[in-house]
């Protein structure tokens, strides 16, 4: 697996479009990076930039980007409401694939320590980069901010982990390190007064506010929301004040659940959400959860796709009321699909089909049986959600909307292998390819074609798993489901049918490559029981179907 890593580095310029360009431009030269997202702010005066790559080239793009920061940007002349310490006000780097946090954090050092010694700039570590547990978070380092740095910096505590112990007039200091994906998000309110905006974040944000205790001894109030750091502010280019929110682990407080918080203590105090705006990326999982959790709130199924998930979300948290929303440039597994390179199941069905019929060996039978299973599942969970919604049946959505929450996720497994059925085909054939030259070549080519073999033959077995378990599902809506779209989930059965038989021939064909007698026989074995249960439950499922019709 391709080893990928995010750098999200905030640069303390958000209104002169020719710097921020001269930055971007800095960091697209380097061959190997997409730039996902540039994100200026006017009121805060800060771009925050997204890119992504394999480590080596996003450290260089990084790099140059703090590089030409430094050269352009005049830190005695900037002014903006987010808190500051430098033209390149920190840099963090995060995992995404095939690379663990550690070793994240060790290039987070690498790119440290060169930009301390080549741009004499000095460097701060954060987060799983920084080693003293005392100088791990960055609203600890940053304080004090730009104005108070030239004092802070000489303190033998807060000495720089690289660069030089004096203050640059111009460029101010940096902060690097490595952490997990953070959520900038911010709620807009239906107010000015940046106060209220606070007296908001305060309820909300993990560290609360200070208060005096009975016998007037200082001590904090925890807020509702654990992960979270807030702050209100006036943003004069909407002319509404926002709570400003880094969700640091959308795990324990997801966006949902701190939008809803900031709406609930926005209305004790007399004031209204009106909708709230990212800046930045978000993983397409929080969209689903908040899409699910809205849904719920409504008492709907929330076993629907992943597109009306979305659309829930962004129309709940009124994500697009500042700016419109498009969830290709905002969700970071949309933004990363050009590493994934091309897939069947973002074709149209006629090209699919095209592609199918045309000369290709792939995408053959085993890609076509797992599109059939998607098929199958996809009426059964379409059943579920017609019952879900069914009038006179209110009563019975959370248990529709349960059988359609499984249905969708038996779909979306199903779909990933139309596409691995071809990957393991292409595997085999790739295997086949390599040189066999000398005797050591024969070795390592034909050990590569066992391997690929048993892949091949694994994940049309798989397939049959996925497809056999649909046949649970199809058969409650069978049974339970609106009777009006019995038709529909027989129709499934004969899906998932064709799909168990279907893949059942690539396991046998591909088995009979394996040199391991013993192995092949056992997948063969499972795959036979799995046939014959799948035959047996169709069979079951159309005699229902028939008594209903």
């Amino acid at each position: 697996m391709k080893q990928l890593i995010e750098c999200v580095p905030n640069f303390s310029e958000g209104n002169d479009e020719q710097i921020i360009r001269q930055i971007t431009d800095a960091i697209q030269s380097v061959e190997g990076i997409q730039l996902l997202n540039v994100d200026p702010g006017k009121a805060t005066n800060r771009t925050v930039v997204t890119l992504v790559g394999e480590p080596a080239p996003v450290i260089e793009a990084a790099f140059r980007g703090i590089m030409k920061a430094a050269e352009l940007i005049d830190m005695r002349k900037h002014k903006g409401e987010h808190p500051r310490m430098g033209a390149t006000d920190v840099c963090p780097l995060i995992p995404v694939s095939g690379i663990t946090m550690e070793e994240t954090a060790k290039w987070a050092i690498k790119l440290a320590e060169r930009v301390g010694k080549e741009l004499k700039l000095p460097v701060y570590l954060y987060e799983e980069a920084q080693p003293n547990p005392a100088r791990k978070n960055l609203s600890i380092i940053r304080a004090g901010e730009y104005e108070g740095f030239f004092e802070k910096i000489k303190l033998p505590e807060w000495k720089p982990d690289y660069g030089p112990a004096t203050f640059s007039a111009q460029s101010g200091a940096t902060v690097i390190g490595a952490r997990d994906f953070l959520v900038a998000y911010n709620v807009n309110l239906n107010t000015t007064s940046v106060r209220r905006a606070n007296s908001v974040a305060f309820d909300i944000r993990e560290n609360g506010r200070k208060v005096k205790d009975s016998e007037g001894h200082e001590i904090v109030q925890p807020g509702t929301c654990k992960s979270v750091k807030a702050i209100g502010w006036y943003i004069e280019e909407y002319g509404i004040a926002q709570v400003s929110m880094n969700l640091t682990n959308i795990n324990i407080t997801p966006v949902h659940i701190a939008f809803d918080e900031c709406v609930k203590s926005a209305h004790r105090r007399g004031m209204r959400v009106t909708g709230s705006e990212l800046v930045g990326l978000i993983p397409l999982n929080a969209l689903l959860d908040a899409g699910r959790y809205f849904l719920e709130k409504q008492q709907r199924s929330t076993g629907v796709s992943e597109k009306e998930l979305i659309k829930i979300a962004v129309k709940s948290m009124g994500l697009d009321e500042l700016t419109p929303f498009n969830p290709e440039e905002r969700i970071i597994e949309y933004r990363l699909k050009n590493f994934s390179g091309k897939r069947l199941i973002d074709m149209s069905l006629s090209a699919f089909a095209d592609e199918t019929a045309s000369e290709s060996p792939a995408p053959g039978g085993g890609s076509i049986a797992a599109y059939l299973g998607t098929l199958g599942i996809s009426l059964g969970t379409m059943v579920a959600n017609l019952s879900s919604h069914k009038k006179g049946w209110d009563e019975r959505w959370k248990e529709f909307s349960d059988w359609a929450q499984k249905g969708q996720a038996l779909k979306n497994k199903l779909l990933a292998m139309v596409d691995e059925d071809t990957n393991a085909f292409n595997r085999i054939m790739t295997a086949f390819g390599l040189p066999k030259g000398t005797e050591e070549e024969k070795k390592a080519r034909t050990a590569a074609i066992q391997a690929a073999t048993k892949y091949a033959t694994e994940i049309p077995l798989q397939v049959m798993q996925l497809s056999f378990a649909a046949f649970e599902i199809i058969k409650a809506m069978a049974e339970q489901g609106n009777p009006n779209s019995v038709t529909d989930a027989g129709v499934g059965a004969l899906c998932a049918r064709s799909a168990v038989l279907g893949a059942h021939l690539n396991v046998k064909i591909n088995a009979s490559g394996l040199t391991d007698k013993a192995m092949a026989a056992q997948l063969l074995a499972s795959a036979e029981e799995i046939s014959v249960q799948a035959i047996a439950a169709e069979k079951e499922i159309l005699k229902l179907v028939e008594s209903k019709i």
